[in-house]
């Protein structure tokens, strides 16, 4: 097994199940064990769920398949696997995932989020309804019983775990992939998360059955993001970035594999966010944090120009991408005031959460109730690189212009928030934002915790006004290693490798890419538990 995060311990843990001995191997320190996914919040896309029903949400397998595909839009050939693969998955999410997951000991909150909410079109990208069931716990919460599943497994003599083994070739003999070769790191005691070394101490060689890689993807790799950045789609890769993922996430394995006959598909179709702020408290180079942002925050561009549907906060990622990118400049501006902070900001993440992480109520109702907004978020407007706060209008401009690289027009902002607040002013509206603003409160959830009351940008009652210099931010691969429903890597013929299998970002979540070319949000940590379990019940 190369890689010993969700998607290898899910693996690892199924195949000790069935009696095999698997060694993983992982090349970074014992702490970082789980990789990515401790990192996440911890979303999980399921459907017709019990939370959702109580959320007065009617949702269906019919439903969800609809939504997928709209935002897939599968048109390659070599989508054969990957649509097979989200078929494969609904039916999953549909069914048995939540019971299996129930069973092993998994709970969520019960306010299910509604993420990626789509670009206008009932036919085109987005979810329908809230299927964004946050975990208790977050992604250490996700991890924690493949964890223990594993850790059971070494004291049974099943598994074993070689951390600082770094894999630099896959060995092909007779046409079969029969083991790894790679080099042996230093000890390193960095904590999770933080750079470790690559110090080469010596060297190793493994021979098994069968090899799966469940490595990841290339997010820390910016070059690499770069040269599969799809330009045809989304116009040039930025110039600048910020990391959504530990620097370890480097890509590396998958053209290990592609050299010992395994194809690589859809490595153009990727997942980065558009909401990145700096850490101002970073673990790995170029830490950003996502804003995960509720729907009344006005969104300009680094000119201050007012970003038109669907690029609204919280409804289309990619679209969004694609407009700042038009742009010619690489950030952009969210500008709200402190009702809106308090209200619908939340962070990425699961150190940025520490309610939910530590399966705290009492922290959580405290932070999340009480006056101001939630103490990690105070904690970036307080001492974040990219947050301005201002009493009024041409003080807040004034800090932008500092922040910025290009001036905004006072008048210019002040004429468009004047148009969108008079909106406000009556039952009906033609701005989309004020529509989709009096949609979402509509969803009892997003009105309990997640919108905050319309209100006027420029009300005095409502300040002071912020703003948040916005960063592109790397996160997830949508393609990745091809694969079959069992989990066998295939040849660029479309045949398999014998003895190669991937699972989890890989993979692409799943035959090199089940996402198509948009991502519904909770499918990640989803795709890994089920490519892993796939991988696990077949190798």
């Amino acid at each position: 097994m190369i890689g010993g995060g969700l998607a290898g311990l899910v693996a690892a843990g199924e195949l000790a199940r069935r009696g095999r001995r698997v060694v993983i191997l992982e090349q970074e320190p014992e702490t970082s064990l789980g990789g990515q996914a401790f990192w996440s919040l911890g979303g999980l896309f399921m459907i017709d769920t019990p939370e959702q029903r109580r959320m007065g949400i009617k949702d269906s397998l019919e439903l969800a398949r609809a939504d997928w595909f709209g935002s897939a839009q599968f048109d390659r050939p070599e989508d054969h696997w990957p649509r097979q693969w989200a078929e494969a998955y609904l039916e999953f999410a549909a069914g048995d995932m939540r019971a299996y997951l129930h069973g092993h000991g998994l709970r969520w909150f019960p306010v299910v989020g509604w993420a990626e909410r789509g670009g206008a079109e009932a036919h085109g990208h987005g979810n329908s309804v809230p299927r964004f069931h946050l975990t208790w716990g977050t992604g250490p919460g996700v991890l924690e019983p493949y964890e223990a599943r594993v850790h059971a497994a070494i004291s049974e003599g099943k598994v074993e775990i070689r951390y600082r083994h770094r894999v630099s070739r896959l060995i092909v003999e007779n046409g079969a992939v029969c083991g790894a070769a790679g080099d042996v790191l230093a000890a390193d005691t960095v904590a999770r998360g933080v750079q470790s070394s690559r110090d080469v101490t010596g060297d190793f060689e493994l021979r098994a059955d069968a090899v799966i890689v469940a490595s990841g993807g290339i997010g820390a790799n910016h070059d690499l993001v770069r040269r599969h950045w799809p330009t045809d789609r989304l116009g040039g890769p930025p110039k600048s970035m910020l990391s959504g993922v530990p620097h370890h996430v480097d890509g590396r394995m998958l053209a290990i594999a592609e050299s010992a006959g395994a194809a690589l598909i859809n490595v153009d179709r990727m997942w980065h966010y558009t909401e990145g702020v700096r850490n101002w408290a970073p673990i790995w180079p170029k830490h950003a944090i996502r804003i995960l942002p509720g729907p009344s925050s006005m969104w300009f561009d680094a000119e201050g120009n007012r970003f038109p549907a669907p690029c609204l906060p919280g409804f289309d990622t990619l679209s969004t991408l694609k407009a700042i990118l038009a742009t010619g400049h690489e950030y952009s501006w969210f500008v709200l005031t402190q009702k809106i902070i308090e209200k619908e900001f939340a962070l990425s993440g699961s150190e940025q959460n520490e309610d939910f992480t530590s399966k705290s109520w009492r922290m959580l109702l405290k932070d999340r109730l009480s006056k101001g907004a939630p103490k990690a978020v105070e904690a970036f407007k307080q001492h974040g690189a990219d947050f301005v706060v201002a009493d009024t209008l041409p003080e807040l401009v004034e800090a932008m212009n500092a922040l910025g690289e290009v001036e905004i027009k006072l008048a210019h902002l002040q004429a468009q928030i004047e148009d969108r607040d008079r909106q406000l002013d009556n039952p009906f509206a033609k701005d989309a934002q004020i529509i989709a603003l009096r949609g979402s409160r509509a969803y009892r959830g997003d009105r309990l915790l997640r919108t905050a009351k319309p209100h006027r940008i420029l009300d005095p009652e409502a300040g002071p006004l912020i703003a948040v210099k916005l960063h592109i931010m790397t996160r997830k691969s949508l393609g990745g290693l091809h694969t079959d429903l069992e989990g066998r890597a295939l040849t660029g013929a479309g045949e398999p490798v014998p003895g190669l299998y991937a699972a989890g970002e890989a993979a692409g979540f799943g035959g090199g890419g089940y996402h198509g070319y948009n991502a519904l949000e909770g499918t990640f940590l989803g795709g890994c538990i089920f490519s892993g379990l796939k991988a696990g019940k077949n190798a």
